[in-house]
């Protein structure tokens, strides 16, 4: 199919999803010379794709952030007047690039910093191991003066599913600790564990039995998905900690409830999630034992200027017949 025709510059509309902080406009300068470039926030999650096809129908632009919303063909082909998808990172699983590209849409991406996550993951971690909810909510409301004794890190096991960008990043944090650090994937080699200055887990299962808290930082993909189930969790310390900042599939959901309900764990720090937004009656918002944030490990000040700076960058860059960070 050609490329749909060009909507004139001075009336080029883009549609910014899931700006739950309604920042979007103030993360960036959106003025695009010789053009008029008007952005629309929108602040609630679309569920529904017949809602969200009647909302974007006057749009030439949307910026979608990380993987929230799904772009399939039955969308995009509803979206006549899109001619640029832009997602924040530079890689999307939930794209129809095919579709999009029969539709006359270009798409792109943003850099991304793994910074963030990172911190956030230890943000959990420490928040886990020194009981800071509870503590601070009870001196707040007048409870108990201490009522948890804390899990230490030095010398403790910090056992990473994944060693790449994030997770070496996470191991160099633990070292700082004084913990002992091993790591597990398929495809991780001694060699690269060595360079970051780990341990290399014989197996998944020897890292999960031996490790007091556990970190997860896997893309998510065939061999990935549910890779921490029932058995795996049964294997875990009652005093382990599990920590998953990555992509929710990548843990059973239903087996970390149970596990968290019927005290098998220490605790879990969750961060990502199989429904996002979070329904109000699912089962994680009352799990015991969890602490849990809405998927906040890239929504830092930094990045934020990342993705809708360079949001602009790529509207320029197509209103001038030269996309940048084409993806595809």
């Amino acid at each position: 199919m050609p490329a749909r025709p060009a909507v004139p510059a001075t009336s080029f509309r883009c549609a910014a999803l899931d700006d739950f902080q309604n920042v979007a406009t103030a993360f960036a300068d959106w003025s695009v010379p010789g053009a008029e470039v008007e952005v629309v926030s929108f602040t609630e999650h679309f569920d529904d794709e017949d809602e969200l096809a009647a909302a974007l129908a006057g749009f030439d632009c949307v910026v979608t952030l990380r993987e929230r919303v799904r772009f399939p063909a039955s969308l995009l082909d509803r979206l006549p007047r899109l001619k640029l998808l832009i997602a924040s990172g530079m890689r999307n699983s939930v794209i129809d690039y095919a579709a999009a590209e029969a539709n006359g849409v270009t798409v792109c991406g943003t850099e991304s910093s793994s910074t963030p996550p990172v911190e956030l993951t230890w943000a959990l971690l420490l928040g886990l191991a020194r009981g800071l909810v509870r503590e601070n909510t009870a001196l707040r409301e007048g409870g108990p003066w201490q009522s948890t004794v804390g899990a230490d890190l030095h010398g403790r096991r910090l056992g990473l599913l994944g060693l790449g960008k994030t997770g070496s990043l996470v191991a160099r944090v633990g070292a700082a600790f004084g913990m002992e650090v091993s790591a597990w994937s398929q495809n991780l080699t001694a060699e690269r564990a060595g360079e970051v200055g780990v341990r290399l887990a014989p197996s998944k299962e020897e890292l999960l039995a031996e490790s007091d808290f556990v970190s997860v930082h896997l893309a998510l993909g065939d061999r990935t998905r549910g890779l921490i189930g029932p058995a795996e969790l049964a294997l875990l310390k009652p005093t382990a900690y599990l920590v998953n900042t990555s992509r929710a599939a990548i843990v059973d959901q239903e087996a970390l409830v149970a596990a968290l309900r019927e005290g098998r764990i220490a605790g879990a720090g969750v961060d990502v999630f199989d429904i996002e937004p979070l329904p109000p009656g699912h089962p994680l918002r009352t799990a015991p034992r969890l602490l849990a944030t809405p998927h906040l490990g890239y929504v830092s000040r930094a990045n934020y200027e990342r993705y809708y700076g360079q949001a602009v960058e790529a509207i320029r860059g197509y209103l001038t017949g030269a996309p940048v960070r084409v993806l595809g």
